[in-house]
């Protein structure tokens, strides 16, 4: 082999091994590239938030009452079910979903629901009827029906609000009411349900803040009876405790005040100065004319203070319960009677009752009717279309024509809320 040849051989071969070396430079940059890209691809897909896969739209409830099973824990859905009697609207604005727990009655968008006691002749529960067996009007015009609720399956929360002025209390009458009481309260509670405690002679006083049956019914054993002659501000005690369930019993809840006294008024501030005045005219020697002035002003206040106190219970959204204990005792004069009638004007504004028993005997027997009552009220529940301002009172009227014999209770009206 010549010299030339070997030299052109040696060019061939570090040319091919050159270009081996550029081929596999080029390899590696290649492969290192992609490696790069897949990395920053993935830094990428970390810092982008994944987007969920597109479904189908699920299709809207038509608009009607939904009742919860249990209180939503906050921030949190409710669950619809038809186990609970306070219903919301489904769906609706996320800015009407809250419920504002100050309602006079419950309202969210424009549903109001309506407590309603049925009871036949012999003031026995009337039990078992349906939406349809109910007819009810708001400012004299009919009104749908959206559900029938169970008050079963709302939590109760009642004030026993007790007079302990010198009118109706002697040691052994006050301790008699004092264990019917507690009897209604083990009966009538349930463990979600709570109690509060008030006394009133010359002041309103809470006993004991809204608890459990033991707790309350432990409470209302501690009361004292009145030993002094004392005035009697009955006025003002319905209208702490009305003011106390606004402010403590929660919207969802049902709420009731049961007062137990003779609903004579001598000494609450918006009547004490002319009951007084009236006093003093009668007991000295005045003109007759002086003393009729007296009588019909403080005779005015009273009109106006029931009418105030009427007006603040049904703004509470409570209904008010009443239990005499001077049976026949209120006929023997104006002032008794007159007290008695204020206190079933009450009870019938709002849905409830008034109980005059004959004989102390039969005290354990009111008590149990009115745990009956509360346990078989019917919760109407309807949509207004009313666009009534705020502040405004309107009428309501239920019936049940389907059973002409039946008494029907429920309250007359609400104030629209802003």
């Amino acid at each position: 082999m010549t010299f030339a040849v070997k030299r052109r051989m040696k060019k061939t071969i570090s040319l091919a091994l050159l270009v081996a070396v550029a081929l596999a430079f080029l390899l590696q940059e290649t492969t290192l590239g992609g490696q790069t890209a897949t990395r920053r691809s993935r830094r990428a897909n970390a810092l982008t938030p994944p987007q969920p896969t597109p479904t189908p739209q699920a299709q809207q409830p038509a608009r009607g009452p939904q009742l919860p099973a249990t209180t939503p824990k906050p921030n949190a859905t409710p669950a619809p079910s038809t186990s609970s009697p306070i219903p919301a609207p489904s769906p609706v604005p996320a800015d009407e979903a809250a419920i504002d727990d100050d309602e006079v009655i419950r309202v969210n968008s424009n549903l109001v629901v309506v407590p309603v006691s049925v009871t036949n002749e012999q003031g026995e529960a009337v039990q078992g009827l349906q939406a349809a067996d109910f007819r009810l009007e708001e400012e004299g015009r009919a009104q749908e029906i959206a559900q029938l609720g169970d008050a079963e399956q709302v939590p109760l929360d009642i004030v026993v609000l007790f007079d302990v002025s010198s009118s109706v209390t002697s040691k052994s009458f006050f301790e008699f009411q004092q264990q019917a009481a507690v009897r209604f309260l083990k009966q009538v509670l349930k463990p979600t349900d709570r109690a509060a405690i008030f006394a009133f002679g010359q002041q309103a006083n809470l006993v004991q803040g809204l608890a459990a049956a033991d707790v309350a019914a432990t409470k209302v054993l501690t009361i004292p009876a009145a030993t002094v002659s004392t005035g009697t501000a009955f006025y003002d005690g319905v209208a702490a405790a009305a003011k106390y369930l606004a402010q403590n019993a929660p919207a969802r809840h049902r709420r009731v005040l049961l007062v137990i006294s003779d609903g004579e008024d001598n000494f609450s501030d918006r009547t004490r100065e002319a009951s007084i005045a009236e006093y003093e005219a009668q007991m000295k020697e005045t003109p007759a004319q002086v003393r009729v002035a007296a009588r019909r002003r403080q005779e005015g206040l009273h009109r106006q203070a029931i009418t105030d106190v009427q007006r603040e219970v049904q703004g509470a959204d409570v209904v008010f319960y009443s239990i005499n204990p001077s049976g026949s005792a209120i006929r023997l004069n104006e002032i008794s009677t007159r007290a008695q009638n204020n206190m079933k004007q009450i009870a019938d504004a709002t849905g409830g009752n008034s109980f005059v028993p004959e004989r102390l005997e039969n005290l354990d027997a009111v008590f149990r009717q009115i745990a009956n009552e509360l346990r078989a009220q019917y919760l109407l529940q309807y949509y207004s279309n009313s666009d009534a301002p705020a502040g405004r009172f309107l009428n309501i009227k239920v019936a049940v024509p389907t059973r002409p014999a039946t008494r029907v209770r429920a309250r007359q009206g609400y104030y629209v809320k802003k």
